[in-house]
């Protein structure tokens, strides 16, 4: 039997709203998290003028979770854009439960949050950088 997680209009409303704020610099992040008993999706923290090094430190080690970036790309002809994408926090260390569910829900987030970029990251979370995030991004 194959389980769905719901998405409660409160999530969508932070999605939203988060999606649509006005930046002008800065990156900011929304975390959301999977509740295993309820089947359903939880807002669990939001974060502005974020650096990729500190957002990796407010993940957990050994939970997934969902984490819509709007992140500020400086390109090289001086234009400044904030691109938003998905990453996939799925460390291998989570209990394989919650993995599967996070997994099999990841479409319908990403079709929810409205975003076309997702950056699949499950190794040490000190490798989360500004490096490794414009390497993907570019």
């Amino acid at each position: 039997m194959s389980q769905t997680v719901d998405i409660p209009q409160e999530v969508k409303d932070a999605l939203r709203k988060f999606r649509f704020a006005r930046r002008s610099s800065g990156n900011a992040a929304i975390v959301i998290k999977i509740n295993k008993q309820k089947l359903i999706m939880e807002k669990v923290d939001e974060f502005d003028n974020i650096t990729p090094e500190e957002l990796a430190e407010e993940l957990p080690e050994n939970a997934p979770r969902y984490v819509v970036l709007s992140y500020e790309l400086n390109h090289s002809d001086g234009r400044k854009s904030f691109p938003l994408v998905l990453v996939n926090w799925a460390p291998t260390s989570s209990e394989i439960g919650q993995m599967t569910l996070h997994a099999s829900a990841l479409i319908n987030f990403q079709h929810t949050a409205d975003v076309g970029k997702v950056i699949e990251f499950r190794e040490d979370p000190e490798e989360f950088t500004k490096e490794f995030l414009e390497s993907k991004l570019h």
